[in-house]
């Protein structure tokens, strides 16, 4: 019975060793573009489960502390890859926060510059700013002028970092609804003098459905990160 119960969970750490090894060519073919280095991450990866279920074999480590081992590995995989997407989805909401603003103030004439567009256009290159850092440095902590700039109004109120963190986020979440409520000509729409109100339409109207779905969910993410904002 004893034997049995051993290589029955043998068995199953081995599995769980052939999911990591899986779980990191997954990550690795989303995130890693250059061959080389993707196969050198996967050997690395497939090398520490593989070492993982030698120890248990040789008895220097039990079945069930090599199954925490690899669920430890298997949740930093995870992790990573989710940053790793959060950032890059941040960095492509900062250019498109920065496209939008100008185009706002070019429909406009210079008439909703000052209110929306140019906000737009410093959060934009603000948020394109800390998050290619991030990705490019592996940090999670790079802050840009424009939120230092709202730290500073923060601290000068009386507040702390956190409540100037606090405002940007709140005003990048409120700079998203306005661009996707503001109105914006209709696919199609064909102008004989001038557009009238029917040729207008909100934008989120317009917008297709994974532009919508990535909008919202950039949104929600700021959201979440303004609710985990830490005290200073």
């Amino acid at each position: 019975m004893k034997d049995e119960l051993e290589n029955y969970d043998f068995w199953e750490l081995s599995q769980a060793a052939g999911c990591l090894a899986n779980q990191a060519c997954s990550i690795s073919a989303r995130h890693i573009k250059d061959g080389m280095l993707r196969l050198q991450f996967n050997r690395e990866v497939a090398g520490v489960a593989k070492h993982i279920v030698s120890e248990v074999s040789a008895g220097r480590m039990s079945a069930s502390e090599g199954m925490r081992a690899l669920k430890e590995e298997n949740d930093h995989l995870l992790k990573q890859s989710s940053e790793i997407a959060m950032k890059g989805a941040g960095l492509i909401a900062g250019v498109l926060q920065m496209v939008t603003g100008g185009s706002i103030c070019y429909f406009s004439a210079g008439s909703l510059c000052a209110v929306a567009g140019l906000p737009l256009m410093a959060h934009g290159a603000n948020n394109t700013y800390e998050n290619a850092r991030n990705l490019m440095s592996g940090r999670k902590d790079s802050e840009g002028y424009v939120r230092k700039g709202y730290q500073v109004l923060a601290n000068v109120a009386g507040g702390s970092d956190r409540e100037g963190n606090v405002a940007y986020g709140v005003v990048d979440i409120g700079l998203s609804i306005y661009t996707m409520r503001r109105l914006v000509l209709k696919p199609g729409a064909w102008r004989l003098f001038r557009y009238v109100r029917d040729d207008y339409a909100k934008a989120y109207m317009t917008m297709g459905r994974k532009a919508l779905v990535f909008e919202i969910g950039v949104d929600v993410m700021t959201g979440a990160l303004i609710y985990v904002e830490p005290e200073n």
